[in-house]
């Protein structure tokens, strides 16, 4: 046996060899040659001169594997979904790296559609998913408006439904890190810049930050709170909700926002107005997003462990599918916030 592989025609180079001409070229069985393109734990009584050889020859001959055909075998596609509300350079963005992370090491991957916080979205992506084989779908900060029929986590979820696994920031605890940052530094008179509507940690939030300022006897004065509008992920709605709580024309020391990017378009329109960050106005941010520690002057936020949260969802969904979680499962799972403090906080003046 020669092991001669006939040349095909290539079109740009694309057309590939299938397993068993790649085995007939080799010399080696099929299952061998399975075990290790897989990565397989058998695979680990092979010699690695012949993985190595292996490996070599899959790549100089093009061999692309079938993952149509293996998941027809199988019925298994690998694959899971994932619904968020738009993809920018924030939250979305961090969790959805830690989500990656943990399905690439297993051998999975994701499809991710974006409702835009759009009603009609909201129902038909999930239909689309499941039309496409996912196996489980992973939800950020999105409302569940389907009956779950696969195993389903949402990240940010605070609804309590059946089949659906929530992972949920320890908002108490944030609330007391950013109130209790900003009392540390002598701030008595603090604005709120409040989450959309349509944000699922919205009123979590809100309601966690004004107890934490009551028990430390702050008063939030309503008319230092301004609820984010629009569902631009751009610090342009921070900016526009600072502008009116400016022209309120009734002082603070500090401002609290409910998002990093919020915080960023905050400072933009202090700044327009001759109030310096930090030292007319203290800004708190929450998220810590990538940017925030390079913005000038670096955030002070609340870090919300983004990327552990999406790796911990994804984690949930596999060991769902492989049987690893029961039926007393806890339908809840709490993450915890650390206070980043960097250069946006310092003490009140009139301290």
């Amino acid at each position: 046996m020669s092991g001669k592989i006939e040349p095909k025609k290539r079109v740009a180079g694309r057309d590939s060899v299938s397993l068993k001409q790649l085995a007939a070229h080799l010399g080696l069985s099929t299952t061998t040659l399975s075990l290790v393109l897989n990565k397989r734990p058998s695979a680990d009584s092979i010699p690695e001169e012949t993985k190595n050889r292996i490996f070599l020859a899959a790549k100089e001959l093009n061999y692309r594997p079938n993952y149509l055909a293996r998941s027809l075998r199988a019925q298994r596609t690998h694959t899971l979904g994932v619904l968020v509300p738009e993809l920018s350079d924030g939250y979305s963005a961090m969790v959805l790296n830690g989500v990656e992370s943990a399905l690439t090491s297993e051998g999975f991957f994701y499809l991710t559609a974006s409702h835009l916080h759009r009603e009609d979205l909201l129902g038909k992506l999930p239909e689309v998913l499941v039309e496409r084989q996912v196996e489980g779908i992973i939800a950020v900060d999105t409302p569940i408006r389907f009956e779950p029929s696969l195993p389903v986590v949402n990240v940010s979820g605070h609804e309590e439904i059946a089949g659906v696994t929530n992972v949920v920031l320890n908002h108490r605890h944030a609330a007391e890190l950013g109130i209790g940052h900003l009392f540390d530094l002598g701030h008595r008179k603090v604005a709120l810049l409040k989450g959309q509507e349509f944000s699922s940690d919205t009123e979590e939030r809100f309601e966690t930050i004004t107890r934490a300022a009551y028990l430390r006897g702050i008063p939030i004065d309503p008319r230092l709170i301004q609820q984010l509008e629009g569902d631009l992920p751009s610090p342009e709605i921070g900016y526009a909700a600072t502008r009116k709580l400016i022209a309120a024309n009734e002082p603070f020391t500090a401002l609290f926002a409910f998002n990093d990017v919020s915080a960023i378009g905050a400072i933009r329109a202090l700044e327009e107005v001759g109030r310096r960050v930090p030292e007319d106005v203290s800004v708190v941010g929450f998220d810590d997003i990538y940017g925030a520690a390079f913005h000038n002057p670096a955030l002070t936020t609340i870090r919300q462990p983004l990327f552990e949260m999406g790796r911990l969802a994804a984690k949930t969904v596999l060991e769902e599918l492989s049987g690893e979680r029961n039926g007393n499962s806890e339908s809840v799972l709490n993450v915890e916030p650390t206070l980043i403090i960097r250069n946006s906080t310092a003490r009140a003046r009139q301290a």
